[in-house]
């Protein structure tokens, strides 16, 4: 009996493995998986430019004549978060337009890539000569995690090259490499979280990518207000600790939850 369990795990590894490969394989030759790294890249470079070019410039309202002066970013930590001492969400746009909005960009891979093997026919196929319902979520959730984890990546290269282009102060205010550096952990680790979110409702709309990418986009809204204070910039061990176990249950208990939808409802 001990024997058939070891060599059960070694064919569930083997399988897993497969099904990854196969899965690593497509994402590398996607076109969307390289033009979501590009966006996340050159998005913070040209908002930071333009903001800074536009710093100072007055609009006057027609209507009331009041003027408003724009006002650009004055440091380049404003892309990933909120500096000590800046009033709560820092300057209004970047309250939103910082590098929390990749946790939502990944929604449009995971759906689009999990739609593409329902409506091409290759799920049904899948299922039925090769993989099981729960290799394959594994498989999309941590293909789904890696693409999260390069567009941050990518978002914050791209902050630290738009700051340099526009000449922006690079001082963390109190804060030092160590908080930006757990800052960034506690981020990729929350990509768990709304990954297996994304799979769970793209394994339930299938083929249908429009309804899976409105209903990711609306449930990943619920969280996306809470990321800012869950992964502060002057974050912590705690917060890293946080994000990783909240990250592990729903990664289980999503990932659990996307296998019965795929075991109980049709491959069409």
């Amino acid at each position: 009996m001990e024997k058939a369990g070891k060599n059960g795990d070694i064919s569930l590894k083997k399988r897993v493995k497969s099904m990854l490969r196969v899965d690593f394989r497509r994402m590398l030759r996607s076109k969307l998986f390289y033009i979501l790294i590009a966006c996340a890249l050159v998005m913070p470079i040209l908002m930071t430019v333009m903001m800074s070019m536009l710093d100072g410039s007055v609009s006057v309202d027609p209507q009331t004549g009041v003027e408003t002066v724009m006002q650009g970013p004055e440091n380049t930590w404003q892309n990933i978060g909120t500096l000590p001492g800046e009033p709560l969400g820092g300057d209004e746009i970047f309250m939103m337009c910082n590098i929390n909005m990749m946790f939502m960009a990944v929604a449009v891979f995971v759906c689009l890539f999990i739609s593409d093997d329902f409506r091409s026919g290759y799920a049904k196929n899948l299922f039925t000569v090769r993989a099981k319902r729960g290799e394959y979520v594994i498989s999309k959730t941590l293909a789904g995690f890696v693409c999260g984890a390069l567009m941050l990546l990518a978002y914050f290269i791209g902050s630290v090259l738009g700051g340099a282009i526009s000449g922006l102060s690079f001082s963390l205010n109190g804060l030092n490499a160590g908080n930006l550096v757990l800052c960034m952990l506690a981020k990729l680790f929350l990509m768990l979280v709304f990954v297996p979110i994304f799979t769970l409702i793209s394994v339930a709309a299938k083929q249908r990518a429009w309804l899976a990418i409105c209903g990711s986009l609306g449930g990943g809204m619920l969280l996306f207000m809470m990321v800012s204070m869950i992964t502060p910039l002057g974050s912590t061990f705690i917060h890293v600790l946080l994000c990783a176990a909240g990250g592990a249950m729903f990664s289980f208990g999503l990932g659990a939850i996307s296998r019965a939808v795929l075991k109980k409802t049709s491959m069409v």
